[in-house]
């Protein structure tokens, strides 16, 4: 992609995913995901309604009637948006491949989070981690973000997902809001997984496209494992090679699911055909 047509694809997501943040997000985001505490700002004088326990009986005591204190959230939070980048995002059979949506969900959370001027990182991984950026405020900082989502090439296809937990664990010492994209085509990563919800407020997004839930009967079919490269003759037509595709598809789904209800972490579920705008505005609801 050449600089030209990539200026042009960020400048496109940007305006798309700017409206979505400033219009519908901001608001979201800011109540479900609320600040460290609240910080004294000032004192005012009592007004009906006012919670006694917030008075403040030295001012009271010198003035003679009642004043209160006043305080403010301390507002500044941390996103780390955590994007999978294994040979297996490339998968789509609709107007769109997963890594699209996974960009187009990332860049509407880091501009929703700018809004509430809280700070936004990358990690971006396959079976390691392939590159971060710290977290940091601002546009400028979030076109970055949206510039690597878009042409970064990543060394490896695998997926090794708690290897991406453990580097977290490590950089992030401080409570982050973190965004964990995959499509979950993976396993052994429940334990890291609980170790950060343990540190952090972890959503996982699942990205996923119908057709990858069942293989339809095509008879003999050369595949490619997007993951390893390997090309396999699979003769689509037999019952069992079927059969066995979609245990091993469900288990996937399950051992996801499984792992993020145990470590108390939260779930977004988004088909590419499916609006991930409600997706991400009924999670957002249904905590705040």
């Amino acid at each position: 992609m050449d600089t030209k047509e990539l200026l042009k694809k960020v400048r496109k997501i940007e305006i798309k995913t700017r409206r979505l943040s400033d219009h519908i997000f901001g608001g979201e985001y800011h109540s479900t995901f609320k600040g460290r505490g609240m910080t004294f700002s000032e004192v005012r004088q009592y007004q009906y309604g006012d919670d006694v326990r917030n008075i403040d009986w030295n001012v009271t005591a010198r003035y003679n009637e009642p004043y209160v204190k006043v305080f403010e959230e301390e507002r500044e939070l941390t996103m780390m948006l955590m994007v999978d980048i294994s040979g297996s995002e490339l998968f789509g059979t609709e107007q769109q491949f997963k890594n699209e949506i996974i960009t187009e969900v990332a860049a509407t959370l880091a501009f929703s989070a700018t809004q509430n001027n809280d700070k936004i990182g990358l990690i971006l991984f396959s079976d390691e981690v392939e590159l971060y950026i710290p977290p940091k405020k601002g546009r400028s900082h979030v076109l970055r973000i949206i510039r690597e989502l878009l042409e970064f090439q990543p060394k490896s296809k695998q997926t090794n997902i708690a290897e991406a937990l453990k580097f977290l664990s490590n950089v992030m010492k401080k409570k982050a809001i973190v965004f964990l994209m995959s499509d979950f085509i993976a396993d052994d990563y429940e334990h890291t997984l609980k170790i950060a919800s343990g540190r952090h407020d972890v959503t996982g997004i699942r990205i996923y496209d119908k057709h990858e839930e069942a293989i339809p009967n095509l008879g003999m079919v050369q595949m490619q494992d997007e993951e390893t490269g390997e090309l396999l003759l699979v003769n689509t037509a037999s019952k069992s090679v079927r059969r066995n595709y979609s245990t091993f598809y469900k288990d996937k789904v399950d051992y996801y699911k499984n792992s993020f209800s145990k470590s108390g972490a939260g779930t977004i579920n988004c088909r590419v055909d499916e609006s991930y705008v409600k997706k991400l505005l009924g999670y957002f609801k249904r905590r705040g």
